[in-house]
């Protein structure tokens, strides 16, 4: 009871995967906050200050720089002055949203569309830092982890708008540079930050992290758990044998394969780790036959040890969902009575040599 009281559900989303080419495995770092990689900045933008404590968020779904007009707008004047009062109040519609802007108190301005050169130079002269073009999946993992709101306009800035953090800091990491917000107070994120000589090896580390985080999420979901390491697949096959010696009928020798097919998984995952597969198995199927249930391999010493104590654990749904899976595949395939295959229209069988 009290485990359940302090469960935490895991949000993928809130666990964010950011890849940098170079350096090693063991130059990646897990950053407890959000990370995302510095945007497209204008001119201005290194005067900027790059550290902050405790500073006010403001995430915004505004562009703020000038734009051309279309090509087909068309604006009648008669004089010369009539054109420049155009011009200045267009500088001027900016200009107050940036002074509206700074006036809120914030010290990170964060916008998923172009903040233009003038905003740029705005804000560093007077120590704001901004960065515009953030992604929008960077943006919402922000807004949930510090707090605010994504606003589409900046009459009437209040405090609940804004988010904070404990610490902002913008560090060189590779040849990338990231903006990272630490001490988020709304919600535990996460960002992990991959290394990796070759891009490939990065991307492969990736879906190995997503695999051991979706099985996590699921562990914590259902609370039923099963020891790893070809523990419970020999269990299994243990149990399924015994069974098979109390028929009589052709059922047994389906059940026999059964159990002779779950050594698979304990069996393949030897041959990964580079072990004798055949002398592991060899122990696990005598512990097993002891009944020592919860016995499987261990890759640390490259024996076997009880995986239950040593905490090798699995959620026992996956387990379930696996099995059942495997089964039906099993069973769609059996019900296959015969396949037909098309022969190449373009293949000519070869003519037969002269006087043959």
């Amino acid at each position: 009871k009290q485990w359940y009281q302090r469960r935490v559900a895991i949000t993928a989303g809130m666990i964010g995967i950011k890849k940098v080419t170079g350096g090693s495995i063991t130059d990646s770092q897990l950053v407890k906050g959000v990370a995302f990689k510095k945007t497209f900045s204008y001119a201005g933008f290194e005067m900027q200050p790059k550290t902050y404590d405790k500073p006010g968020i403001l995430c915004l779904n505004i562009e703020l720089e000038l734009k051309s007009e279309r090509d087909n707008a068309e604006c009648r004047i008669d004089n010369v002055e009539e054109y420049q009062k155009i011009v200045d109040a267009e500088w001027s519609i900016l200009y107050d949203k940036l002074d509206k802007m700074v006036q809120s108190g914030a010290k990170i301005i964060l916008s998923k569309l172009p903040i233009g050169d003038v905003a740029t130079q705005y804000f560093a002269d007077r120590d704001v830092f901004c960065a515009g073009r953030v992604t929008q999946e960077d943006l919402n993992r922000t807004v949930k982890a510090c707090g605010g709101t994504i606003l589409t306009t900046v009459n009437d800035i209040k405090p609940c708008d804004m988010g904070q953090c404990d610490n902002f800091e913008e560090v060189q990491i590779g040849n990338e540079r990231f903006n990272m917000f630490k001490g988020c107070p709304k919600a535990k994120t996460c960002t992990l930050i991959l290394r990796g000589g070759a891009e490939q090896f990065i991307d492969e580390t990736e879906r190995s992290l997503h695999d051991a985080i979706m099985i996590v999420r699921r562990a914590l979901k259902n609370d039923a758990v099963v020891a790893g390491g070809g523990a419970i697949e020999m269990e299994l096959s243990k149990e399924l044998r015994n069974y098979a010696k109390t028929i009589h009928g052709k059922e047994q020798i389906l059940i026999t394969a059964y159990a002779k097919a779950l050594e698979v998984i304990p069996r393949q995952l030897c041959d990964n780790a580079g072990f004798d597969a055949t002398t592991i198995l060899n122990k696990l199927r005598q512990k097993h036959a002891q009944g020592q249930k919860w016995m499987g391999m261990d890759i640390s010493s490259e024996d076997i040890a009880d995986n239950f104590e040593a905490c090798v654990w699995e959620p026992s749904i996956v387990k379930r969902n696996a099995l059942t899976a495997a089964c039906e595949a099993c069973c769609t395939i059996l019900s296959i009575d015969e396949t037909i295959k098309n022969p190449n229209s373009n293949y000519k069988p070869p003519k037969p040599m002269p006087g043959m």
